[in-house]
């Protein structure tokens, strides 16, 4: 289990997995405990959940969805990555998108939701990762209470530490329904855009350039 992305219980970050992860009856106990505090809720903001039929279940459910959905990055080990050989000596960006982007705001308990760029310059005495572990891996951080602008270095930290790429981009545009549903109440269109760039995608600008192109296509498709 790699202890990168881990913290000790005392700082309970958020937005970083819990030190040792939890197992199955661990995870069970965390949601039994979560239902009662929110039943406590619920009585403070007076909502009958003993009564109404609409109610009646929807603490259990809410601590299921946070434990096993929301706050699912923080509770498990990411996802095994898969290697290949580079037979070919591939050395030439590779971009993948857009990759689905489902979080939580850590400031309101609000979704965010947008999509997600990754560029990689593979080394060509390495190896190359499937494909579809760039969206797990994504969705694995995402799974957390999070702000934007450190999700992108959370991603980038963990594929540079588990893969050794030559360089590494990252970009994420979303929706922050924070911004949306309460407060300033904007449109849908408002979406919040950041990137962050590693190795040869940060030094050379040819590269960045040609990663940013990609990622207009790309969501313009």
């Amino acid at each position: 289990m790699s202890q990168s992305n881990c913290l000790p219980n005392s700082a309970w970050l958020g937005n970083e997995a819990v030190e040792g992860y939890l197992d199955n009856a661990e995870r069970a106990v965390m949601m039994a405990k979560a239902a009662r505090k929110i039943e406590e809720l619920f009585d403070i903001l007076k909502v009958d959940h003993r009564n109404d039929h609409n109610t009646r279940d929807t603490p259990g459910r809410v601590a299921k969805m946070l434990v096993e959905e929301i706050l699912y990055g923080r509770y498990n080990a990411p996802p095994n990555i898969t290697e290949f050989d580079n037979a070919a000596r591939y050395d030439q960006l590779i971009v993948t998108g857009p990759i689905d982007v489902r979080s939580t705001c850590a400031h309101h308990l609000m979704p965010i939701y947008g999509v997600a760029f990754i560029g990689i310059l593979p080394s060509a005495e390495g190896k190359i990762i499937g494909l579809s572990k760039y969206d797990r891996i994504v969705q694995h951080f995402a799974a957390r209470l999070q702000i934007q602008e450190e999700l992108v270095k959370q991603i980038e930290r963990h594929i540079v530490e588990t893969t050794e790429p030559r360089g590494l981009a990252v970009r994420i545009s979303a929706v922050h329904m924070c911004k949306t549903h309460r407060g300033v109440r904007a449109p849908h269109a408002s979406r919040m855009v950041n990137s962050t760039f590693y190795g040869e995608l940060a030094t050379n600008a040819s590269f960045k350039s040609e990663f940013l192109q990609e990622c207009a296509s790309l969501e313009r498709q």
